[in-house]
């Protein structure tokens, strides 16, 4: 009896195992609203799109979003890939093979901010870019939050990319 126990425990792991892969992919749909809309938004990876507009993005990647309007200051935010709170769950379900496959290939991460809705500043006048929430509300600053995700994407786009470098693109 324990050995069927058993044995029916590592099929459904294994057979579980990548199931944020499955699941969810690796991609994510992501969506970026600018407060006045039109704004032209490039992605670190080249992808470009007019706002509003959804792209689709690899969930495991970090990424710098650049957004620029005329009449506004040009502004970048930061995006970092996060590992999820379902990562936890997949682990317990799937074990060990489940956590390494979807950690591996980004599936259990999700993109922070995700949506990107943010407020631009219009030019010289000397207010921040604000990031804003699903109702639009404003949570922080665009600085403030690229300050707190800095160091983390650094490590994965470059410190001049990321506006820690002495040749940073700010």
């Amino acid at each position: 009896m324990k050995i069927r126990f058993l044995a029916l425990a590592v099929v459904a792991g294994v057979s579980l195992g990548g199931c944020a892969t499955v699941l969810n992919g690796t991609n994510v749909d992501y969506m970026t609203q600018t407060d006045p809309s039109g704004a032209d938004v490039v992605f670190l990876n080249g992808l470009k799109c007019t706002s509003p507009c959804t792209l689709e993005l690899k969930r495991g990647t970090d990424t710098r979003v650049d957004i620029s309007k005329p009449g506004y200051e040009p502004t970048y935010v930061l995006v970092q890939s996060r590992l999820a709170g379902s990562a936890f769950g997949n682990i317990l379900a799937g074990g060990i093979i489940g956590g390494v496959v979807d950690g591996g290939n980004g599936a259990s991460n999700t993109l922070f901010p995700r949506p990107l809705k943010l407020r631009l500043a219009p030019a010289g006048s000397g207010q921040p870019a604000m990031l804003l929430d699903k109702d639009g509300n404003e949570i922080m600053s665009v600085d403030e939050h690229n300050e707190k995700v800095r160091a983390d994407v650094a490590k994965t786009i470059g410190a001049d990319l990321a506006g820690m470098g002495s040749g940073s693109t700010n």
